[in-house]
This record gives structure tokens, sequence and C-alpha cells, in this order.
């Protein structure tokens, strides 16, 4: 399930109003006689109308199939010119109205709008074409009538191509911003990469000078030492040196590789919080809200230890306590919120004692870095609150793989 605004996540329920208020406006302009309404109304006037609401009603197919909408608009109108001329089946009360229902303006919209490639274009412009003569009736050529049936059937394609270019636009924009943020991104972890290689050198070049003259020194006195423990005490010093050097170069050798990928569970992981903290006699209730995959590797895991410190917390100060944890996924942000009622019982000391003090404090610094913001305190129903709104996308060497 997507998260945004509501007219994104049911479109189909917009297209189904906009076609009721479209039909329902033509066939009131149509009563009032600002199109093909005859003074004396038969059988058949009704009967158009009936297929007049019917047309309009095809606007609900808007999005998916744009051409066939303008198919159908276009049919009716095309059907109802004839019956009035050349066939005199029909005379509208005020014949030099623009004959064709209002839905059409609508409904030259879609094609150019929701075309997916050229092609669809090309066919779109040719329908449209199309579809202006027969509005416009350039058979029967008469300025007001040619003036709006062209209004009619020009503004809604302008403005379908005016709001694809910027749609288009804003897209290129946002995948430039994202790129060179990635490009950021990695120019500092390989600027990290370099200085921590810099650092390992200048190490290994030092200290190694050092303890190489150490080990040196005590091989000599070994041998030159004139009584036993002398000499044991030389060798001994001298192997620690030996010692020393090998650790250095094992601990170079780990500053100047890039470090591995951060074990910590991500997203999937909150179940297993849950699991965990309800077998310990903390009832917990897990509930997310939007798609996971909207969420970047390194917010996932923020994310995760925010809820996990969250429950540590309830654990150590909050025994009896019921939890519910709250994650939301938007195309923007993510928000997590670890909420717990008032305790039963006091805070546990054992427990207590054995943590730092420096949780929320380090979690907020964590949450820093990505330019996420923390919030830890009391509630009015004497529970606690630890919430956290993240951004949805930091990029990371990790996010391009």
């Amino acid at each position: 399930m997507s998260v945004g605004p509501w007219h994104r996540r049911h479109p189909l329920a917009v297209d189904a109003a906009l076609a009721i208020c479209f039909a329902l406006g033509d066939i009131a302009l149509t009563l009032t006689g600002a199109t093909w309404w005859p003074e004396r109304p038969g059988p058949l006037a009704w009967t158009l109308l009936g297929l007049q609401a019917l047309a309009c009603l095809s606007l609900v197919a808007r999005r998916r199939a744009p051409l066939t909408v303008v198919a159908v608009l276009g049919a009716f109108t095309l059907a109802l010119t004839l019956l009035i001329s050349p066939a005199h089946a029909l005379t509208p009360a005020n014949p030099g109205n623009v004959w064709a229902p209002f839905s059409t303006a609508l409904a030259a919209y879609g094609p150019l709008f929701y075309g997916k490639n050229a092609r669809n274009r090309r066919t779109a412009f040719l329908a449209l074409g199309i579809f202006t003569l027969i509005v416009a009736r350039a058979w029967e050529p008469s300025l007001t009538v040619i003036t709006i049936g062209l209004l009619r059937t020009a503004v809604g394609p302008l403005l379908a191509l005016y709001f694809d270019a910027r749609r288009r636009l804003v897209c290129a924009l946002t995948e430039r911003a994202e790129r060179a943020e990635r490009e950021r991104y990695l120019l500092a972890e390989q600027a990290c990469a370099e200085e921590r290689a810099r650092l390992a050198g200048e190490m290994h070049d030092v200290v190694t000078h050092r303890v190489s003259l150490m080990v040196l020194q005590a091989g000599a006195l070994r041998v030159t030492a004139s009584d036993e423990a002398t000499r044991r005490a030389a060798e001994e010093l001298r192997a620690a040196g030996c010692q020393a050097l090998e650790e250095l170069r094992d601990l170079v050798g780990i500053l100047r590789t890039a470090p591995e990928d951060d074990p910590t569970p991500s997203l999937d992981g909150f179940a297993a919080l849950v699991a965990e903290s309800t077998a310990a006699g903390v009832p917990v209730e897990l509930a997310e809200r939007g798609d996971r995959s909207l969420a970047s590797p390194v917010v996932g895991r923020t994310a995760y230890r925010t809820v996990r410190e969250a429950l540590t917390n309830v654990h150590k100060h909050a025994p009896g306590a019921r939890v519910t944890v709250e994650v939301e996924y938007d195309e923007t942000r993510v928000r997590v919120a670890v909420r717990n009622t008032r305790p039963s019982g006091g805070p546990n000391s054992e427990l207590v004692r054995t943590g730092s003090g420096l949780g929320i404090a380090g979690l907020r610094q964590r949450i820093e870095l990505v330019h996420g913001s923390l919030r830890a305190g009391p509630e009015p129903d004497g529970g606690f609150c630890v919430e956290a709104v993240l951004p949805a996308f930091v990029p990371t060497a990790e996010s391009m793989v």
C-alpha cells in the first residue's frame, strides 16, 4: 500500500466522481438550451440525452483508455450532428451553439498526458485533430462555433503538454539531485578510506620503527649479557616486541581495509523484536503502514535501533506496561513511534544499573546523522513515548548496488 494524498491513492474514485459531475453538468446545460436541445423535445431527444449521459460517463476510463473516451464522445457528437443536419431529424432551439457536450474538454486532456510513448503521442494528435473537426463542425463554417470548438478541444491538450513537460522536468531534477547526493556520499566515503589508509601508513612507519629498535636492542642485550637472568629478561622483551609488531601489522591491515556492511537488522527485524519482548513478559503490538521499499537501508537500520533502544528502556524502567510500536512509511519520511502505558511496577534496579544512561543521547546523535529528529518524553496518561522522524532516502554506496 502506497502512502500519499487521497486522490493519488484512489484515482478510479476521482475519475468516477468527475465523470458523474460532467455528465450531470452536460445534462443541465443541454436542458437549459446551451447546446442542442430542441424547443419541443420528443422521444429522439430524450434518447439522445440518455446516450449523451452514457458518453460523458465514459470519462471514468480517461486514464486507462483516453483515446477510447475521445472516440466515444466524438462518435456521439458526430451522430448528433448528422441527425440535426443533413438528416433534419432534430431541430435545436439555438442552431448557432456548439452541439458537443462540455465533457469533450476533459476528454481532450487525456491522450497527450497519459500517452506512454512517441507512437501513442502521434496517434493522439491525429485523433484530437479529427475530434476538433467534429466538435467545431468545420464543414459548416461559423466563426462562433469554430472558435468555441477550438477552445473546447485545444485548452485540454495544451494543459496536458504543460503538465507533462513539468512532470518530466521535476523527475529529471529529482534524479539529478539524488545522483549528486549519492556522489557526495561516495566521495566522503572515499575520503574516509584514503584518510584511514594514510593514518595506517603513518602508524606503521612510526611505531614499527621504534618497536623494531627495541627488539634489536633486546636481542643485542641477550647476546652480550653476562648473567642468565638478564639474558632471559632480554629474550622476553624481544619476544614481546616481535608479538607487538605482528599485532600492529594486523591492526594496520584492518585500518587499510574498508569496513564490512553493518550487520544490524533492518525493517524486517521488527517482528523478531516484538516476539522477544512478548516472550520476556512485555506485550508489544506492532502496526506498520505503507511500503517498506520506500525506506533506504541505512534508514531501516536506524529505525530498527530506535525500536530496540525504546523496548530496552521499557524493560528496565516500565515493567508491566503495554507497548505499541507504530511504523509509517511515506514517500519522503519514515516515522517510528514506540509508546508504553503507565507501568504497573517500579523500575528493575538490577537492569537499570547495567546501562550507561546514554542510550537516548547516542540514539539522538545517530538519528541526526541521517538528518532526522527524535522526541522522547512522558505522555499525559503516565506512559512514555519515543518518536523518530527519518528521511525515507539517505543515499549511500549500499543504496546504489
